[in-house]
């Protein structure tokens, strides 16, 4: 199937999910996962109806936006992020999907701050509590909203997550489950500088628990773009060119 068919089943997929769930399906936002996608693929999937487009490396959003690939789409960076890499996202994408402690917090205001502006950003939750991924443990995750308090140049618009790789058809339903948990209860609390309208969560393997369970974005990558082959990441890093070159003085 084409990108613009791939597009197309997905959005009818989330409207019957999200029907089914009792949701009003235009609360869902589907999200371009670009990684490693050129700029004829980025185009082809926001012409067939994409709501944003995300990127998870710095300098593969630095190329694209030079030559335009997102148009007039909205950009999302749904990638780990680094302090000193936080000057080439702030004023520029609509949403940071990733931020995860009260150093990168900080980081993201100050750049706000002194460009003016306010930088909205979503907390990312280590929902499976592993090792070797990044976010807030639930338990901290308290804390990380009351710190948004003290920082004028961001604000926090709800949670990202990313479970464990599903093993088993529908095995992060608990995990989508809590998310939404922690979702409705922590918009219920007064926090300055937290609106708690955004609930990032669902891929490709899963988009429609998701969607089930009260997500308002959803990231979808291979289901959209197809698999990723070594080919394909070779021609996108080749793409890169001055951007990676800038990105190793970060």
């Amino acid at each position: 199937m084409s990108i613009t068919q791939n597009v197309l089943l997905a959005k009818e997929r989330i409207a019957a999910a999200a029907m089914a769930a009792g949701r009003d399906p235009g609360e869902i936002r589907l999200l371009a996962a670009t990684k490693m996608n050129g700029p004829d693929a980025i185009r082809e999937a926001i012409a067939a109806g994409v709501d944003i487009c995300g990127e998870n490396r710095v300098q593969e959003y630095i190329s694209k936006a030079e030559v335009n690939a997102y148009g007039s789409c909205p950009v999302h960076f749904i990638g780990h992020l680094q302090k000193n890499k936080v000057k080439y996202l702030v004023g520029k994408v609509g949403l940071i999907h990733s931020v995860d402690s009260v150093a990168l917090m900080e980081a993201v205001s100050r750049r706000a701050e002194a460009l003016g502006q306010v930088q909205d950003i979503l907390l990312e939750v280590n929902i499976g509590g592993e090792a070797q991924k990044s976010g807030v443990a639930v338990e901290d995750l308290p804390a990380l909203l009351s710190a948004a308090g003290n920082y004028g140049g961001l604000r926090v618009k709800g949670l990202m997550a990313i479970p464990p790789a599903e093993t088993v058809p529908g095995e992060n339903v608990r995990y989508f489950r809590r998310m939404h948990e922690l979702f409705v209860d922590n918009r219920r609390k007064k926090y300055d500088n937290v609106l708690m309208t955004e609930l990032s969560m669902g891929m490709s393997e899963d988009y429609q628990e998701a969607v089930r369970w009260g997500a308002t974005i959803v990231r979808l990558g291979t289901a959209l773009f197809g698999p990723r082959n070594t080919m394909q990441e070779a021609s996108s890093r080749g793409n890169i060119g001055r951007a990676e070159k800038a990105d190793e003085t970060l």
